[in-house]
């Protein structure tokens, strides 16, 4: 998820099991198809597409799945019939949560939202209702241990990134959606290697958590990431690193 100690988030990521690493087979599949329905088939011409296949590639996916995901997407088959919907809601603490999803079925997936959030001391909400606390980015992680943070940093806003910042042992690159592309590609081309790089919402303001209401929100959180039709979570809380260990 997005919004809050973002290393630790990484790290929690990385250390997945192969079967949740299944279960990310399961959703770069779905991103591959539906980038694939609405922006076309060409990687080349298509900055979503390409983004999403260089993810799968990142989890080892076999080039003959990205293949058969695009073709179905862009055939009519299997994918074709995919939407995308953004759920809106409250936490515990009062944070606000977004929720991407592609889904087959949208009355089903409504009712899994709404069930998930009312589980763990949340609410959904109205369209627009916390949409306006984050701004949609573009974000790529590096860690510091393997990258030269000065040339990274001078790099960066050469290709036109917005900010960079750091902590522990990540460095932030954070650029405008539509210089996400562009800024990627050129360090790219320098060889540096991001640990995540992706289209996300950042909050605006974040709201620190700790104790029962950090740990409800957490697991709010891991509740929807759960979720097979779920694409991304995002939120503007903040807990100790300690928590998400």
């Amino acid at each position: 998820m997005s919004g809050h100690s973002k290393w630790a988030t990484i790290k929690r990521a990385k250390a997945k099991t192969d079967a949740a690493r299944g279960k990310s087979f399961t959703k770069v599949i779905r991103e591959i198809a539906s980038a694939a329905k609405i922006g076309g088939g060409d990687p080349n011409g298509n900055p979503r597409l390409r983004l999403a296949i260089d993810n799968a590639k990142a989890l080892n996916m076999p080039s003959d799945n990205i293949k058969r995901a695009i073709e179905k997407a862009t055939g009519g088959g299997e994918g074709a019939n995919l939407e995308e919907i953004t759920y809106e809601g409250y936490g515990p603490g009062g944070i606000a949560i977004m929720v991407e999803c592609i889904t087959d079925n949208k009355l089903r997936t409504l009712g899994e939202m709404r069930f998930i959030f009312s589980r763990h001391g949340g609410n959904l909400g109205e369209n627009g209702s916390v949409a306006w606390m984050f701004k949609k980015k573009g974000v790529l992680h590096f860690e510091r241990s393997k990258t030269n943070e000065e040339q990274l940093m001078a790099d960066a806003i050469d290709a036109g990134a917005d900010d960079i910042n750091s902590e522990e042992n990540i460095i932030t690159v954070e650029t405008s959606l539509e210089k996400f592309d562009a800024v990627k590609k050129a360090l790219d081309a320098k060889k540096y290697e991001p640990v995540t790089a992706e289209i996300t919402m950042v909050p605006s303001n974040t709201i620190s958590l700790v104790g029962e209401e950090a740990q409800k929100a957490i697991k709010l959180v891991d509740a929807l990431e759960e979720n097979d039709d779920v694409q991304k979570v995002h939120s503007n809380f903040d807990v100790p690193d300690e928590m998400m260990s």
